[in-house]
């Protein structure tokens, strides 16, 4: 029973998602909305992270599964893909270069303000 309420409260927060993407005229998918719910619900401490960590385990344990059928679709999908492959190529070593460089940097700055913020203590 507790997994049915946990599931269901990720379900009504993913059904908010996707009424705000109708209602909203955004080009943002309705699953980042939900997301952002979900995220502003738990900082805000209106839903506890107890209420919904059980079965956000067991979506995380199976999530390598759920990609099986885009690979599958890429597969099929391969030879209209195979004229834009070298600019798919490009595009993923600069973005993950990018995702890398910026994630490095952030990591840097927020390890030089936490050493700053102790020394003050």
């Amino acid at each position: 029973m507790r997994y049915l309420r946990q599931f269901t409260i990720i379900l009504l927060i993913s059904l908010t998602g996707e009424i705000l993407n109708y209602v909203i005229p955004l080009p943002i998918p309705a699953s980042i909305y939900g997301m952002v719910i979900l995220f502003l619900t738990l900082i805000t401490g209106i839903l506890k992270v107890e209420s919904v960590k059980e079965i956000s385990s067991f979506f995380i344990e199976i999530m390598p599964v759920m990609f099986i059928p885009a690979t599958v679709g890429l597969m099929e999908s391969f030879g209209l893909l195979l004229p834009s492959l070298p600019a798919y190529a490009v595009i993923t070593v600069v973005s993950t270069f990018a995702v890398m460089i910026v994630s490095g940097r952030v990591a840097q700055a927020v390890i030089r303000r936490t050493k700053e913020d102790s020394k003050h203590v």
